[in-house]
């Protein structure tokens, strides 16, 4: 198929759980209560994620601005991060799927950090699907580090300024090997990245859902496949151009 051809099936999804705040409150109980709702959806797309056969599932879990939270909340996230982790992990690891964490591993609590690494450690070999988790994750951030890093090897004189490429960038950013997201789905009606895979989303498509994150099901995962399916992917080509090159 020609790389100008009407997308098929995404190869790698990436997903904004946003809503389970709002999720609780609009039942009057308390967020946390929103969050172990969120966690079941969590389930949910990781099964269909593998259902459908994609290579890549990135869930966004707690973003660098998320400290900003009560730090009660923030608490109560860590606690059923590192939990669904230990809960889930022999689980996925006999279904052959492999996890990742990206983000800043500083600054979160050592049983936290224990739970994440043992989960990459114990599914490294493993070759289906790839659930990459995204804890206390900033695009900015991680994009500053690639461009310090590059920086450092410019001083050591391993690199000259002029030689510089998008590559390099992208070899240094929290994904590296992994291919950059095909589709972005973002629950609660937002419609905004929020600091969220900012490089690697230059060329994503987008489904906007209104359902909040707790509500989330596996019909709306395949119909957001649906949706992208029909997307026409032109990356910066002509319309016409695009259907001859599909045609062809």
């Amino acid at each position: 198929m020609s790389h100008y051809a009407a997308a098929a099936k995404p190869d790698h999804v990436a997903i904004i759980m946003d809503g389970n705040g709002r999720w609780a409150n609009g039942r009057g109980l308390r967020r946390v209560m929103g969050h172990r709702k969120g966690a079941e959806a969590v389930r949910v797309s990781v099964d269909a994620a593998r259902d459908s056969g994609i290579g890549y599932l990135t869930l966004f879990a707690f973003s660098s601005e998320n400290w900003k939270r009560p730090e009660d909340e923030v608490n109560d996230i860590m606690g059923l991060i590192g939990l669904f982790v230990d809960r889930e992990l022999e689980n996925y690891h006999r279904q052959n799927l492999r996890f990742r964490m990206i983000g800043e591993r500083s600054g979160l609590s050592e049983s936290v950090v224990k739970s994440l690494e043992k989960a990459e450690k114990r599914t490294e070999s493993n070759t289906g699907l790839n659930v990459i988790v995204a804890v206390n994750y900033g695009a900015r951030a991680e994009i500053a580090k690639a461009v310090s890093a590059l920086a450092q090897s410019v001083k050591d004189g391993l690199l000259k300024p002029e030689e510089i490429t998008e590559a390099h960038i992208a070899r240094r950013l929290d994904t590296a090997g992994i291919p950059d997201p095909d589709l972005i789905i973002r629950t609660s009606g937002e419609q905004r990245l929020s600091n969220f895979l900012l490089w690697q989303a230059a060329y994503s498509e987008f489904v906007f859902l209104p359902c909040l994150w707790p509500d989330f099901s596996r019909e709306m995962f395949f119909d957001a496949l649906e949706t992208y399916s029909v997307r026409c992917r032109r990356y910066g080509g002509v319309e016409e151009h695009v259907k001859a090159l599909a045609g062809s």
